[in-house]
């Protein structure tokens, strides 16, 4: 396979830096005072500029250089990150990303807009500059400046060499910014029988002679900016002394001094004075360093964990290949226990236990945490709090549970139909608010957490809940159930989920078309996923969404009915219990009594039109979505078995009781039954008979 296109990499990392700064720009929406988040979006916006002019992007370098500059201001702490300012900076953004996502579609007049509205908040003393002036403002004079230059203390992480930069490079480009004066500090050279060749031991002490900002010496470390520590302060004005031989600075012998500290000399870029000092410290007032010194027991090891990025691709086939060893595995394992062969029975086991474990390996590398998806709607909230004129908090919990990524994907959109519903039809807007003794600030929480082999990914808003009469007066003024029908409020409210169903009493750019729940409701069951709905009259409303870990591989329990063999997902079995005779003799009645609880179960049997004469001892599985029990009658329990998802085709799509297909152990397929059509199957059976008993 060829290798990855460098625009393609470059794509990925600036929609990972996009991330950073859209999240430190929302932060800074709510703490304002944060210098952390200044410098990590001004450090975003940075790498940015420079990954982009070294790309060919140029637009995106000098677009990237007018926000950089307007927002220095900020940093500088001369002006305060406004809301105001905060929307027009995630606007340009936005424009960022176009201009790199899809460069021939973005228009430069809604760029200059972009600007001209930042400079405004930035400076609002002063007229707007064209962008020519600022990018070509010529550099300070020596006499203008505020310092005769900068002093440096370079100390770069010691396997810098190892990720192919070159501190000589970096000293190089800062000579280029004027008169340099390097001394390499030696004093942490361990003994030859110590080094690590790869490692850099040196560091360096250099007095720069320019008068350029500090804006210019971050330049040339951008790119190293996490693998080094820059000590910086302002150098005095003095004559720089006179040239003299390096080896006089040290009582060793000249001759591998000289060797060790001529490629460093050789690249000044004006005649090279040492100055009599090896190593000094600046004040402490006086020093910058672009990131905080770490601790000891931090410290990361230099051999230790590394990450690698994986096209996506190439993880679905690796997934793909682990399935079918699954199913071939399953297969010798059967062949195995019909045999008498010791050593062929050994062999199989030891090979159902590297499956195992390759196929546990292989779906950790899938799991992704959902944090990364959580991210992405703070600034949804962001947008429809300001458009919908309605304070809301938005607080995220659970973001380091790990999901697969195809879920991760697939999840995106519910949530954001779930969140806008929230924000639109759930919080009241503020002087409802207030007059129902609620704080002005509306509140949705996003939270998720693991739940045995399932995730739960909960909803939640503090707005006035769920009108229960008036879904019910919609559902009988549509004709989807008959005035005065007897149903619960559960039950009512699950019309929300009907297709073209919708409450609001106006359509908007955001709802009233009712076509929001139905999707989401068909994509969490495309997902082999249940989705629960509570609400309180005046607190609120919580949804939660049931999801499998994964996609690819599941546990399930291996049934017979009749002839034909099924799977139920184990995650939704929650126990087994044998069909007695007297459940055998009420025949008109669809109900078990297990320990004094009725669950209404459905006979496999009758549903798949099985022939012959039904097992003697027939078992129950009891299976539960929420809080939803329903027992499914079966011949036999045949075990556990790990179950390898494959898709139905098109042709099936009218088949709405089974989720998916496997391939067992003799070759055969057996269905994987989808719990949430059976229990809503058994639902609908036990309302008919709570009708045909009334009438």
């Amino acid at each position: 396979m060829s290798a990855m296109d460098p625009t393609e990499v470059f794509r990925q990392e600036a929609s990972e830096l996009f991330e950073v700064l859209e999240g430190a720009l929302l932060d800074l929406g709510q703490r304002p005072d944060d210098r952390e988040l200044v410098d990590s979006a001004f450090r975003a916006l940075h790498t940015i500029k420079g990954s982009g002019a070294m790309f060919g992007f140029d637009k995106v370098a000098s677009f990237t250089h007018e926000f950089e500059t307007a927002f220095d201001r900020v940093r500088k702490g001369e002006i305060k990150p406004t809301q105001e300012l905060i929307s027009v900076a995630l606007a340009a953004k936005d424009y960022i990303r176009a201009l790199i996502e899809d460069p021939q579609s973005t228009d430069d007049i809604i760029g200059e807009a972009i600007l001209d509205d930042l400079k405004r908040f930035v400076f609002p003393d002063q007229p707007a500059a064209p962008a020519a002036e600022i990018a070509e403002a010529p550099p300070l004079a020596p006499s203008e400046s505020k310092q005769a230059g900068w002093h440096l203390y370079l100390e770069f992480e010691s396997h810098i060499l190892r990720n192919g930069s070159n501190p000589l490079d970096l000293l190089e480009d800062l000579c280029k910014l004027g008169p340099c004066f390097v001394v390499p500090v030696t004093d942490g050279i361990p003994l030859l029988d110590e080094m690590e060749p790869e490692d850099c031991y040196l560091k360096w002490d250099v007095k720069l002679h320019a008068a350029c900002d500090k804006d210019a010496i971050d330049d040339v470390f951008m790119f190293v900016s996490d693998e080094m520590k820059l000590t910086l302060s302002p150098l005095e004005q003095v004559e720089a002394p006179a040239p003299m031989p390096l080896f006089n600075l040290l009582d060793e012998d000249p001759a591998p001094v000289a060797e060790m500290v001529a490629p460093i000399v050789e690249v000044a870029a004006a005649p090279v004075a040492v100055p009599p000092v090896v190593k000094a410290e600046p004040t402490p007032e006086a020093k910058f360093e672009s990131k905080p010194e770490p601790k000891p027991e931090a410290k990361r090891d230099d051999r230790g964990i590394a990450t690698v990025r994986v096209q996506a691709e190439r993880l679905d086939e690796l997934m793909d290949r682990v399935g079918e060893l699954v199913i071939a595995q399953a297969r010798l394992t059967q062949l195995a226990s019909s045999g008498s062969d010791l050593s062929i029975k050994m062999i199989a086991e030891e090979i159902e236990r590297l499956a195992s474990s390759l196929r546990d390996t292989t779906m950790g590398a899938r799991m992704v945490p959902i944090g990364s998806l959580f991210g992405r709607f703070r600034r949804l909230v962001h947008d429809l709090s300001r458009d919908l004129s309605k304070p809301v908090e938005f607080v995220t919990t659970g973001e380091d549970t790990e999901l697969d990524k195809t879920m991760i994907e697939c999840l995106a959109d519910p949530l954001v139909h779930l969140i806008r519903n929230a924000i639109d039809h759930g919080i009241e807007d503020t002087a409802t608010r207030s007059a129902n003794g609620k704080t002005e600030q509306g509140r949705i929480e996003l939270a998720a957490v693991h739940s045995g082999a399932q995730v739960l990914v909960t909803v939640k808003d503090n707005g006035g809940g769920l009108n229960t009469a008036r879904i019910r007066a919609k559902a009988e003024e549509q004709g989807l159930i008959a005035a005065g029908a007897v149903l619960t409020d559960h039950e009512i409210h699950q019309f929300l989920f009907h297709p073209g169903f919708s409450t609001a009493q106006t359509i908007s750019a955001l709802s009233g078309r009712g076509v929001g729940m139905d999707v989401v409701k068909r994509t969490i069951e495309n997902m082999r996923g249940t989705i629960d709905l509570s609400t309180r009259p005046g607190q609120g409303t919580t949804v939660t969404l049931r999801l499998p870990l994964t996609l690819a591989i599941i546990e399930g329990l291996l049934i017979r009915v009749g002839e034909g063999r099924y799977i139920i997902p184990l995650s939704a079995v929650e126990e087994c219990v044998e069909l007695t005779a007297e459940d055998e003799r009420s025949r008109g009645r669809n109900f078990l009594n297990v320990r004094g609880n009725l669950v209404p179960f459905l006979r496999l049997r009758e549903i798949m039109t099985a022939s012959g004469a039904p097992d003697r001892h027939q078992k129950t599985i009891i299976i539960s979505t929420g809080e939803t029990r329903v027992g499914l009658v079966a011949d036999q329990i045949i075990g556990n078995h790990q179950t390898v998802i494959k898709s139905l085709s098109k042709l099936h799509s009218d088949v709405t009781i089974f989720s998916g297909a496997t391939i067992l152990g003799d070759g055969t397929a057996a269905l994987i039954l989808d719990v949430a059509q059976l229990v809503a199957l058994a639902q609908s059976k036990v309302e008919k008979q709570h009708i045909s008993e009334a009438a």
